[in-house]
This record gives C-alpha cells, structure tokens and sequence, in this order.
C-alpha cells in the first residue's frame, strides 16, 4: 500500500532537512526518506564536531561552478544572517573563528536537533532509514519504491547529496537519477581535499614537516585561476592545511601550484638592493621574516649554505633565492580522493534547473539541491550556506 505526499524528499542531510521543513511549515504533507541509520553523519563530524554552519562573507563569488552566476538568486534570498536568525530563535550558542566562519560553542549535534525540530514542526514525516529501490513518473506523479514501501508525491526533491565521504554512505544517487531524467551532468570530482605529492622528490623538505605559515598559493591560469591567502602546513608527505584544500577544487591533474611563501616580501629584489648593507649570514639574515628551521631547510633544499654571506653572493644566486621563496611552484602526482574530500565538485548541470526553485526545467515537479548540483564553496561554511539557501529556494517552491 502507497501513501500520497505532497512532497517527497530524498536525503536528510542538510540541504534535504532545511528544504523539507520548509515545504512542511508552509502546509505541504512532506516525506522525508534516507538509507542511513544515523541522521545528517556530514553535519555531524563537520568542523571538528562543531560544524562551521556557515560563513558570514558568504556570497557568489565564493562558488565554482560551470554556471557561475546561477548561485546569486538562492544565495541572496537566504543570507548567511537569516540562518543566525534561526540559529539565535533555537538560543544555539556560536563564535567566529577566523575569516567569517561562524561554528556552534558545543556541538554540531545542536544543529542537527535544530533542522529536526524545525522538520517536527511542520509536522514532516520521516522514513528512515529506507533505501530507494527506484524512482518512477507515473502520469502527474513520482512513485518512488523503498524497502519500507512505495511513496507516492507530486513534487520530489533530490538532497542526496554527492560522492564524497562513502565511508558515512556517499553515493552516486543523485546523478542517477538525473541521467534517468536525461539531465546532464558536469562530471564529479574531489573537491576541498587534500593533494598528495611525489614522496621521493620530497625528502629534502621532510625535516619542515610540522611548520606552518600563511602564505599566497595558486593554480590555473585567466578564467580558471584560483588564488588564496590560506595557512599553509609542511607534512612528511608533502604540503597540507587550509591553503591545500582550498586550491585543490581548482587544481587539475597535471598542472602545479605556485606558493608565494613571504607575501609581504620581494625577496631576491630586497636582497639585491640591500646586499651591500647586510651583515648577516644568509640564514640569520631569512630566519628574521620565516621561522628558523623552515628558513634553513628551505636554504639546504635550494642548495645554499647556511653560513653564506648575503653580500658574498652574486645577484643571479640571490634572485634565484627570492624565486624560490616567492613564486615555488610544485606539482601535486594526485589527491586523496572522495574518500577525503569536504565536499564533491560538479554534478547536476545547473543549466537545466530554474535558479529561482532549483526544478529541473523539462521535468515539472523534479528538483535537485545542495551538493548533488555543480555549486561549489570555498572552505570555511560556504558549502552549508549553499545547503541552506538551495533548500530554502527549493522548499518555498514545492
């Protein structure tokens, strides 16, 4: 026997549980279906266990996408201020860490208690968990088929997400679906993950393992550059940290990343101009602007000596330094893959959904939200807010 909704929802994540709530609160008979046992496991381990939930600098330049200009309409329409106000409603305690990344004092439990509370209230439904067996349009109507029975629902929405993280039950759900649909997709990669490096090349900076530092790091070229000012984190296996992650959604096989690791400093021209008038031993004279051990590792990789003075050397050894320290670039044999990626690049061609309510244009009634479309954030709570705004767009829709 099937029961009829108004509105069917698939995945109960972030995206799926702020649409659903939504829909519901607006009078819609709402269902809610996912496979896993434990409700929104992303949200969850996110931030550390306290889930940096958004970013209050939160807007469309802070997004990849094939479509780039098809974020603004949602994003606008649901501020990062409107989910604090949610937040403030739920007396939900939250600081700023660093750049606009706002996460909960206590836990990202609380978050969660919150969307589910939010859900109840507009007396959402749920089925969970429950695996979809199949999705089928039958006349004005999906029907779809779960191990816990069949749903049937005028309006469905897709928030399964995407492919990152199996090991808390990432799948391909959503893009099955499109294609079923003839809806295209821009293929999926990695995105926010850490990149892994030839380990044999990367002896020499192994003892800087531990150090980190702010510093300026790109890839890519014109239109599909990528440039940060991020912490940055030597490892034993190579480069990590914010910068990495950030750099990695526009990094493509075979291509490098440039550090600039003193952005405040010309460091060949500094040393050429003042040469004359440093006294200094090449290594006292660098540990003054990096700290000591990064700065004499960085000499022995580049093949300098540490005791060498500064105005003993000629101008093309200290150019050649300053290129080095500002414009290194390395490149990256591969990443860590889904298994470590935040999130999932691409997805859902947001070129056949209508940016206003995230429907697919040519099936009425199909909707797809949060990570399973080609919108992207930066780290640092963009990927939520995204979450937040497409399901909003989506659940004022429905």
């Amino acid at each position: 026997m099937s029961q009829t909704f108004d509105v069917a929802v698939i995945g109960a994540g972030a995206a799926g549980m702020m649409c659903a709530s939504v829909a519901g609160q607006r009078g819609k008979r709402v269902v809610l279906i996912d496979h896993a046992e434990k409700l929104a496991e992303k949200i969850r381990i996110s931030g550390g266990g306290r889930c940096n939930f958004t970013n209050t600098d939160a807007a469309p330049q802070n997004y990849l996408s094939q479509n780039p200009h098809f974020c603004r309409s949602a994003l606008s329409r649901y501020t990062p201020q409107d989910f604090i106000s949610l937040m403030k409603r739920h007396q939900i305690p939250f600081h700023e860490k660093h750049k606009g990344q706002l996460f909960c004092d206590r836990s990202a439990e609380d978050i969660i208690t919150m969307l589910k509370a939010e859900c109840d209230q507009g007396g959402v439904q749920w089925m969970m968990p429950a695996s979809v067996k199949s999705v089928l349009k039958v006349g004005e109507l999906f029907k779809i088929i779960t191990n816990q029975g069949e749903v049937m629902a005028s309006q469905l929405v897709i928030a399964s997400g995407g492919l990152s993280i199996p090991k808390i039950g990432a799948t391909d759900f959503a893009y099955r679906i499109a294609k079923q649909f003839d809806i295209p997709l821009i293929e999926p990669r990695p995105g926010l993950v850490p990149l892994t490096f030839d380990l044999q090349g990367w002896q020499p900076y192994v003892p800087m393992a531990g150090i980190s530092l702010e510093v300026d790091i790109e890839t890519g070229e014109k239109k599909s550059r990528g440039h940060f000012r991020e912490d940055l984190l030597f490892t034993h296996r190579g480069l990590s940290g914010p910068a990495v992650l950030q750099i990695s959604s526009y990094w493509h096989a075979g291509g490098g990343i440039r550090l600039n690791l003193l952005p405040s400093l010309d460091v060949g021209q500094t040393l050429v101009d003042e040469k004359t008038r440093i006294r200094k031993s090449l290594g006292n004279w660098l540990s003054q602007f990096l700290p000591t051990r990064l700065a004499e590792g960085l000499l022995l990789a580049n093949g300098f000596k540490l005791d060498a003075r500064v105005h003993d050397l000629p101008d093309k050894q200290l150019r050649h330094l300053g290129e080095s320290l500002n414009r290194w670039t390395i490149q990256p044999d591969g990443s860590e893959g889904y298994r470590k990626a935040e999130v999932t690049l691409g997805g859902v061609d947001t070129r056949a959904l209508a940016q206003q309510s995230m429907m697919v244009n040519q099936v009425p009634g199909l909707y797809f939200i949060g990570e399973a479309v080609d919108v992207t954030g930066w780290l640092g709570g963009y990927n939520f807010q995204w979450a937040w705004a497409s399901g909003v767009a989506a659940g004022l829709s429905v």
